[in-house]
């Protein structure tokens, strides 16, 4: 160790980095489980001991200080691994999104140099197609769950496991400054190429530190405690699963991780594991509590986390109706990711359901060691009167600080001392923040705001819909005017419900839930609503495909 590098006089400088939180379940609860779907069964000591294996292995094909290690990966004890072993060694984990389109993973491997790639059998294809443009990848691990052999023209440097069992068992981890940096990925926005994110050991740390505040130590909905069983159903590419597997390692939960999601799988699992604490964007939650027979099985205890998008309120009721603890819970790529969480306060705890609604789905309340605040377009600080709507800016000590080798883009997101996050909010006297819309997605028809998220949210509570999104079309009088994309469910399918839906919304204006200029005229009825490579409706897509749409039909 170089903990003289640290040491002044006989005052020794702590460093915050990540092999300070492999430290605790070793010491709380050694023989605790970390299951991979069906498949897999370790302990945290069986962690500890492949967590030293795996950098062995790194370290012997050439991995030093400051190289990209990148993994392509399903949700897995292997990525537990990664997000320990990798930083521990003084190198970059890149979480790559699979995803994204075969250009845009070449291009997020190229721009960090990654050295060595860990991939996955089931997209062996994808770099297939791409290898002669990862020039900097000088070896390939196979991360493999069938016992079938099969053929690839990938030159392979070694299998995940066999490697690990030939590895020797201890590393001599160097002692980091905390200011390392530990972790990457990339963001995709509406243009332009996908955007490096990179973390810090020290901001790693703290934002474990207040998620696992914020969970655990308030009396308060969906705590996530050392009784509990976790399971991510947010991808771990995705800003590392939330941050939620570096709390659940922290606290020596059992870990169940599901691979590919699949629905019957992932209600076995939750079943059969009895797991009690999960995340995920709504259409995963909207996908299994659509489930066929959901209202047989016990889902009382199951809390989940909802994220990446608005959390309906019809979508909230039938959750608590079938026993899910559930809530919202808020931040961005750039975020790490957490900046609030939907927490009810004390006098909240006793409301009855359907008024608990109206908070579990509210952007929720500035976790400890975040500051937000909502400004005009000259970055004015704007009142917290929940009404006055401005864009929502932060402050937190794990901010990205920079997007990787971007410096105009870093621009854009930091100014004045805060990170623009690009959404439209609001913060009410108690302090609960709103987001409202996205600064894109707002609908502006005749020189007012509309936003899409309260036309989403109100649509959703008819009883014939399944999903929709709402996004702004050009008009020759008002500019734009809303347009809703339906998806019905099973029952109402081929109905033309397009009369009822706009007196739905029309009644729900006269309630004063959007303004009445903002009722829409205009639905289309879908089969399927296009996502992002991460389940968020994907408004840009919808955008251009129904902006196309309506043009043809205007010729």
């Amino acid at each position: 160790m170089n903990a003289q590098y640290y040491v002044s006089g006989q005052h020794y400088d702590y460093q915050l980095t990540l092999d300070k939180l492999l430290r605790a379940p070793l010491l709380y609860n050694p023989d605790g489980q970390i299951k991979y779907r069906d498949i897999v069964c370790h302990t945290y000591r069986d962690m500890y001991e492949r967590v030293h294996k795996l950098a062995c292995v790194l370290s012997d094909l050439g991995v030093q200080q400051g190289d990209t290690v990148a993994v392509i990966d399903y949700d897995s004890h292997r990525y537990l691994e990664c997000f320990f072993a990798i930083p521990m060694m003084g190198a970059v984990l890149q979480t790559v999104n699979f995803r994204l389109s075969s250009e845009q993973i070449a291009y997020t491997i190229g721009h960090t140099q990654t050295n060595v790639l860990l991939v996955h059998e089931d997209m062996l294809a994808i770099i297939e197609n791409i290898l002669p443009q990862l020039e900097h990848v000088r070896h390939i691990i196979l991360l493999k769950d069938k016992k079938d052999s099969f053929a690839t023209s990938i030159p392979i440097t070694g299998e995940y496991e066999s490697l690990l069992k030939s590895a020797d068992n201890y590393y001599e981890f160097p002692e980091l400054d905390e200011n390392t940096k530990a972790t990457t990925f990339y963001t995709t926005g509406t243009t332009g190429l996908p955007k490096g994110v990179y973390f810090t050991h020290r901001q790693l740390l703290l934002h474990t530190f207040s998620m696992m505040t914020m969970l655990g130590a308030y009396e308060n909905i969906g705590r996530f405690r050392s009784n509990d069983v976790y399971m991510p159903l947010t991808p771990m590419f995705h800003v590392h699963a939330w941050g939620l597997p570096y709390v659940a390692t922290v606290l020596g939960v059992k870990q169940v991780y599901p691979g590919k999601y699949d629905p019957a799988m992932l209600l076995k699992l939750i079943i059969n594991e009895k797991v009690t604490f999960s995340h995920c964007v709504p259409t995963i939650l909207q996908m299994i509590i659509n489930a066929q027979g959901i209202e047989t099985i016990n889902l009382s205890g199951w809390k989940v986390v909802i994220g990446g998008s608005m959390l309906p309120k019809a979508l909230c009721k039938k959750a608590l109706e079938l026993g899910i603890d559930v809530y919202t819970g808020y931040g961005m790529s750039e975020t790490c990711p957490l900046i609030s969480l939907a927490l009810l306060k004390k006098d909240m705890m006793q409301m009855p359901v359907d008024k608990q609604v109206d908070y579990r789905t509210k952007t929720g309340l500035p976790a400890i060691l975040v500051d937000v605040e909502i400004v005009d377009a000259n970055d004015k600080p704007l009142p917290h009167d929940g009404k006055t709507a401005g864009e929502v800016v932060f402050r937190a000590p794990w901010l990205t600080k920079e997007y990787f080798k971007d410096p105009d883009k870093t621009k854009e997101l930091w100014r004045n001392g805060w990170l623009h996050s690009g959404d439209v909010g609001i913060i009410d006297q108690s302090g609960y923040l709103q987001i409202t819309d996205r600064i894109k997605d707002v609908i502006k028809t005749g020189g007012e705001w509309v936003s899409s998220l309260d036309l989403e949210n109100v649509l959703s509570q008819h009883p014939a819909v399944f999903e929709c999104a709402a996004i702004g079309i050009s008009d020759s009088k008002w500019g734009e005017r809303p347009l809703m994309i339906v998806t019905l469910k099973d029952e109402w399918k081929g109905k033309n419900l397009s009369k009822e839906l706009h007196e739905f919304m029309k009644n729900a204006a006269l309630e004063g839930k959007f303004p009445k200029y903002g009722v829409p005229e205009h639905f289309e009825f879908v089969d399927v609503i296009p996502k992002t490579s991460v389940g968020k409706i994907d408004k840009k897509e919808i955008r251009k495909k129904y902006n196309a749409l309506l043009a043809q039909r205007s010729q």
